[in-house]
Formats: structure tokens, sequence, C-alpha cells
């Protein structure tokens, strides 16, 4: 099964290809992706099918994959942390997180069988009360770019967070059962 994931996320690509032999990566260009208002559930849906849109026809593969991830403020459902634009900003949304509960939402669309199916999950991240000089750190590391929130679960913020409830996947940027969607596919084409 050749998939194409239409993804800049280095995160993104590698979580496919652990499980995938042949995958290719090649990122959308021109996709607004702006949030809309409403419920950070409602505005991740509404980028990843913005993404799904802009996907051009036809493709030299058997699936592709488009998705999304925000981290929801803790303080207002309807108002999103995307990806910091700078390192004040990155510190900012780091400070705002520190030492408090937060949802990541999640929306991967995959299209396969000539049909989209797009899910959406939500994960609860906590992070613990870290010190200035690992916040420092942290923006030090870089590993805030390109990151929903200002952080990677996975890499430098994996020491002070934990997950609360809900997969590791959503918080990484795919939901749990595209994963597994992704796995019945494999066994099918």
């Amino acid at each position: 099964m050749r998939i194409l994931l239409a993804s800049a996320s280095t995160r993104r690509g590698l979580i496919l290809q652990e499980r995938f032999s042949d995958v290719v990566q090649k990122p959308l260009t021109n996709v607004d992706e702006r949030v809309p208002r409403g419920p950070v559930s409602e505005q991740v849906q509404q980028v990843s099918l913005r993404k799904s849109s802009a996907v051009s026809f036809p493709i030299d593969a058997d699936v592709v994959v488009v998705a999304d991830t925000l981290v929801e403020d803790p303080d207002d459902e309807n108002a999103s942390l995307g990806q910091p634009e700078d390192v004040t900003h990155a510190t900012s949304m780091l400070l705002r997180l520190r030492g408090r509960r937060h949802r990541v939402w999640s929306a991967t669309s995959v299209y396969a069988m000539e049909r989209w199916n797009t899910t959406i999950e939500c994960s609860i991240v906590e992070f613990s009360d870290f010190s200035d000089d690992v916040l420092v750190e942290l923006i030090e590391s870089h590993s805030w770019k390109g990151k929903a929130g200002g952080y990677d679960l996975a890499g430098a913020m994996g020491e002070y967070a934990r997950l609360v409830e809900g997969s590791e996947s959503t918080v990484l940027g795919f939901t749990e059962e595209s994963l597994d969607y992704l796995d019945d596919l494999s066994q099918l084409l």
C-alpha cells in the first residue's frame, strides 16, 4: 500500500514510516490554515477538511493522509494554540500551559477507495510546574518549532508532560482511529 502523507510534519512522517513501508511525504501548499471561530474540536475539523479539499487528484498513491492538530487553551474551549510564530510566542505558550492540564485535538482525513474518512479525537496532557531554567532549555532546544502549543510530547517536553487521557498518537498528530483504519487498509490493498 502506497501512502501519500500531505503534511510537512516530520513527526507525522516518522509515525507512518514506522508502521508502513511505502510512505511518500509531500506537503500541501496554499491551504488556509487559519482557524475558524467556535470550539477547538470544530476548528481542527475545519482545517483538516480544508486540507482534504486542497489535495490534487489524480495521485500516485493508494491512500492520502492529511491531518491537523491544535492545542486548546486551558482557559477557553474556543481558543486554540497553534504553532508558535517565534521564540516569544513559544515562550508565552509554554508559560500558559506550565503546571496545567489541557486538551489536544487532532483531526485526520484518509482518502482510500474513492472516499474520505475523517476522524477527530481529543487527549488530555498535563505539564509539570517546571522551572524557569527548564523553560529556557525547552526554548533553546527549538523543539517548539512547527508544533501545536509549542511542544513535542515525544521530544524535549516528554520529560515534563504526561498523557492523562487519550492516546499519544492524537497528541503527536494522528487520531488513533485513523491509524487503525490504515492498518485495516493495508490488509485490503
